[in-house]
């Protein structure tokens, strides 16, 4: 397939949309279908949302979804190494994971596991164009900054409680990797910066995301904020914005400035969690993550995205050491991840929390792309294994991922779509593709599929064109 993406080309298109998208006015809600109602919203499974995203390409067949183990030998024919984990059993019968995710195996009774999701075929692998397509449900690059669907969750529903930001961000930092580019999806677009994501780059400081700096009063942080606000009314939104985003991005600072003032800014605090559970939590950060995660569902947050976070050549991303390297990623996950379920189904919280895990495509040690659509190699695997660096899945794999949900009207136990038991391991039953997820996700919470806003003189829909289709298999 001729490649014409590139890392600079996806950043001059994706930095366009944004700058036209401060120049838009408020998003006018379509005579054909308006905004979320009270009837869609009472019969609603879900109020709160949270994404638990596995940066970088996590393998199904190590993970989820594993096949024939094959155990390293040196000298060995690559192509006959499917899974590099043994499988193990969990807590539906004839359902197994691999090793290393005996936690989560406990709890897969409490949801639902899909493996038959399809990734888009995008040309070139760019992890950063794949992620931008899972979050948001658009193909870079759109004409107007795409709304993740953080934002349109925020923005179709508003905050839970209006204390705490509708829409926050766990984990990710833009000080490595690909950061202009992942800023590119974390945006709420022409929805406006009120329901941009609300960003805490490290859960273990969390408190100082809602607290002025060390040495400042009240005082003084009242008048930086004054100071702010004239620093908006002299940047690229002053000079450019319509009036709606500079009214939305005071507002994104009167919300801040709510919250800080709130006693619920004590839920940001990791310090006051019993120091057993928080020992449960501890892997990292991740781990704190999905305990902050915990607490802010606990005080009424809608949407939470808890982020492995994506560095080129650095945690789900293996372009080699694959075996070694999922083995503590495993490790990092397995016990947060199980414990964030229990402690939502103890305290309730789960029935009315949908709780998702994803990656952006999967990963296999012989197919780059699909088998009927393969793309440029990005990866060389020898055909002979002398090293184990080489035993692991490098390549990208984008026709069989593995996504698990819970909570929030899913099924519990259940299982859906297949792929195939020999390479290449892709999806033969039920195929689902990111407009599915999406509005599945969106028939949870109530929000209705045709939803859209005029942009542009055009309609903009929550998944493309307005013709994604909630998965009710899923659902119960």
């Amino acid at each position: 397939m001729e490649n014409h993406w590139n890392r600079r080309t996806f950043l001059q298109n994706t930095s366009a949309a944004t700058i036209a998208a401060l120049g838009l006015g408020s998003p006018i809600a379509s005579l054909m279908a308006e905004p979320t109602n009270e009837l869609a919203k009472k019969m609603a499974t879900a109020d709160t949302v949270i994404l638990l995203w596995m940066a970088g390409g996590m393998a199904h067949t190590e993970t989820f979804d594993p096949k024939r183990y094959t155990a390293y030998e040196k000298g060995m024919e690559g192509d006959r190494v499917l899974s590099t984990f043994k499988s193990i059993p969990t807590a539906l019968d004839g359902i197994n994971f691999s090793e290393g995710l005996e936690s989560m195996a406990s709890v897969m009774d409490k949801g639902t596991l899909i493996r038959s999701y399809v990734a888009a075929d995008l040309g070139h692998i760019l992890h950063s164009r794949h992620q931008y397509h899972w979050h948001t449900s658009y193909e870079p690059p759109q004409s107007v900054a795409a709304p993740h669907i953080g934002a349109w969750i925020s923005k179709e529903l508003g905050p839970k409680n209006p204390v705490i930001p509708s829409f926050i961000d766990i984990g990710q930092r833009f000080t490595v990797g690909e950061a202009e580019e992942l800023k590119a999806f974390h945006t709420a677009g022409f929805l406006g910066n009120e329901h941009g994501p609300f960003m805490i780059p490290d859960p273990s400081q969390g408190l100082d995301s809602v607290r002025p700096p060390v040495g400042m009063n009240m005082k003084r942080f009242e008048s930086r904020n004054q100071l702010y606000n004239n620093l908006i009314s002299q940047s690229a939104h002053g000079e450019f914005g319509s009036d709606y985003q500079k009214e939305s991005l005071r507002r994104s600072m009167e919300q801040a400035y709510i919250l800080l003032n709130s006693p619920e800014s004590k839920a940001f605090n990791l310090s006051t969690e019993p120091k057993e559970k928080y020992d449960k939590y501890n892997t990292g950060r991740f781990g704190l993550g999905c305990l902050l995660a915990r607490r802010l569902t606990e005080q009424g947050a809608r949407f939470i995205s808890v982020t492995t976070e994506y560095e080129p050549f650095v945690g789900w991303d293996t372009h080699e050491n694959g075996h070694t390297r999922l083995a503590g990623m495993k490790k990092m996950i397995d016990g947060p991840i199980a414990q964030l379920i229990k402690d939502l189904d103890e305290t309730g919280h789960l029935d009315r929390t949908l709780v998702i895990l994803a990656s952006e495509f999967s990963r296999d040690m012989m197919v780059e792309g699909r088998p009927d659509l393969k793309v440029q190699e990005q990866v060389k695997q020898p055909e002979i294994l002398n090293d184990i660096k080489f035993y692991g899945m490098h390549r990208h794999f984008t026709d069989g991922c593995s996504i698990l949900m819970w909570g929030g009207g899913v099924k519990r136990g259940h299982v859906y779509g297949k792929t195939a038991d020999e390479r290449p391991c892709k999806s033969i039953e039920n195929p689902v593709k990111i407009d599915g997820i999406h509005q599945t996700i969106y028939h949870a919470l109530g929000i209705k599929p045709e939803t859209q806003y005029e942009i542009e003189k055009r309609p903009f829909y929550t998944t493309p064109d307005g013709k994604g289709k909630a998965v009710q298999d899923l659902l119960v």
